[in-house]
């Protein structure tokens, strides 16, 4: 009698880390992608090619490790770590994320710091704000599909997105301002119509 396999939730990541090497390894070379525009690369390599995490935990994720302190793509190593082997994995995706990219950005350091005067060397990292600037932006639009998911709407989500464009970019109003403002009535709102989602369910 044979079994057939079960198939796998689309709220569960089809795969995880085979062991904490995996993490450490895995994390150490996303590190070694991320120049500028980490986002792109996190989202390319732990989605897509890795399957460690769905769209839609990828975006619920990305948004926990944004407003805790610290960098967030570190913070998001450490949750995919702890997540999988506790304390141990958490430390060794952060041993991954820190290890090269030390040592490289020490170096490079210790170069850019006798050319930085020189117009060439200038001009190469505006043009590489500009194409991070553009693979943060393309990957935002890419997620945009796993908001369909999310409780509040997609419409809601852009429209809270679209406040908070404004929010920063165009009335300058401080991080922690916009975090208390729309962030904080964003959850309320979440709040409110999970509770009203759960309710006919009880």
């Amino acid at each position: 009698m044979s079994v057939l396999p079960t198939a796998t939730s689309p709220d569960e990541a089809p795969q995880r880390p085979r062991s904490r090497t995996d993490l450490f390894l895995s994390f150490n070379w996303l590190a070694l992608q991320g120049f500028g525009g980490v986002l792109a690369v996190v989202q390319r390599e732990l989605v897509e090619k890795k399957r460690w995490m769905t769209r839609e935990q990828f975006v619920e994720d990305w948004a926990v490790a944004q407003i805790l302190p610290g960098p967030n793509v570190v913070n998001l190593s450490l949750m995919i770590g702890g997540r999988y082997f506790g304390l141990s994995g958490a430390l060794a995706a952060l041993a991954g994320m820190l290890a090269a990219p030390l040592v490289i950005v020490l170096l490079l350091a210790t170069l850019y710091g006798q050319v930085a005067e020189l117009p060439a060397a200038q001009g190469a990292l505006r043009g590489m704000g500009a194409v991070a600037a553009g693979l943060i932006t393309a990957t935002g639009i890419k997620l945009i599909a796993a908001l369909d998911k999310n409780a509040m709407g997609l419409a809601v989500c852009i429209g809270l997105a679209v406040l908070t464009f404004i929010a920063i970019a165009l009335l300058r109003w401080p991080l922690a301002w916009v975090l208390l403002g729309v962030g904080g009535g964003a959850c309320v709102w979440a709040y409110r119509v999970l509770g009203r989602l759960e309710g006919p369910a009880a």
